[in-house]
């Protein structure tokens, strides 16, 4: 059976490459995981759980040039959350509601020149946001509004390849399909707050794959990119791998950040294999990760730990 499977795996990506226009949507399909994966990183270095809005969003917007960026600012959102299906309400011109999402438009002297535009999520534990605050420069709003919209939903990474998240986007004015994908991924009813990368991986990645006209070379290619990740993040929560490279690309990852990402990546290694999340459930391998992370001062894999006893 592994021989079969083997050879139409090999027969479907030898037909890839006889084919320029297949051989293009498989590169396409494969930088599209890949952008995934860069997704659920934090520019200093370390992987971050999934957090979302659980509620509807009230949005009030202030500032300077209101009246040049509100359209903008207005659509940047409302393309979010309608791919995500969280309810928007604008209550820029009710003072007397309270609003969880503040969106300002600052002097172009404010902020800096390489962060023109800021996003703080305010949640009390790492699974739904209960606020966020929005800055942007007037010069910089249209190409800062979709950018910041991503990251208002929880999208979180600032990876390389088709999105407005990338630091060199082909868009900057409406959402391209990976961040459609990306939103509805997030969103869907397979996605939890709270879940950690590989369990993330696995709805994105299946979102994904449903976009693609052959699902058998998708399915292939998906398990393939599932598999080679775990084995790299083994590496990396081990001492010996890296983080991603648009990480170290950004410019903003830390020494204090990436060693963090270790001991989070060992945590998430062992929740993988307890779970059967992205590999083979296997408990003595669970337990020899989250033992890794709980001596380096993880009290979430100290708790697992404290519950098999």
């Amino acid at each position: 059976m592994k021989a079969l499977k083997f050879k139409m795996l090999s027969a479907l990506l030898a037909a890839a490459l006889l084919v320029p226009g297949l051989a293009r949507a498989n590169d396409d399909f494969q930088q599209g995981l890949a952008t995934m994966w860069e997704v659920l990183w934090h520019q200093s270095g370390t992987p971050t759980r999934v957090v979302r809005w659980e509620n509807a969003i009230h949005m009030r917007l202030s500032g300077i040039d209101l009246a040049k960026h509100r359209a903008t600012v207005v659509q940047a959102m409302d393309a979010v959350t309608r791919e995500a299906g969280v309810r928007l309400i604008d209550v820029t011109d009710q003072p007397d509601v309270h609003a969880n999402l503040t969106i300002e438009i600052t002097p172009d002297v404010a902020l800096e020149d390489n962060q023109p535009c800021v996003t703080v999520l305010g949640f009390r534990n790492e699974t739904h946001i209960e606020s966020a605050s929005v800055q942007m420069r007037s010069k910089d709003a249209w190409r800062c509004a979709h950018h910041e919209a991503m990251h208002v939903m929880g999208v979180r990474g600032h990876p390389a390849g088709k999105t407005v998240l990338s630091y060199f986007p082909i868009k900057v004015d409406g959402l391209l399909p990976l961040d459609q994908v990306m939103l509805r991924a997030w969103y869907s009813p397979r996605m939890m707050g709270g879940m950690t990368p590989f369990e993330a991986m696995n709805v994105l990645a299946d979102e994904l794959v449903a976009t693609q006209p052959d699902s058998a070379l998708a399915m292939a290619e998906r398990d393939r990119f599932l598999s080679d990740t775990v084995n790299q993040m083994r590496a990396f929560a081990s001492g010996a791998g890296d983080v991603p490279a648009v990480v170290r690309r950004s410019g903003k990852s830390t020494e204090d950040g990436i060693r963090w990402g270790r001991t989070e990546m060992s945590y998430f290694l062992g929740v993988a294999y307890l779970q059967g999340a992205g590999v083979a459930a296997d408990r003595t391998q669970a337990i020899q990760w989250l033992e890794r992370a709980a001596s380096a001062g993880n009290r979430r894999a100290q708790a697992h730990l404290g519950s098999f006893r």
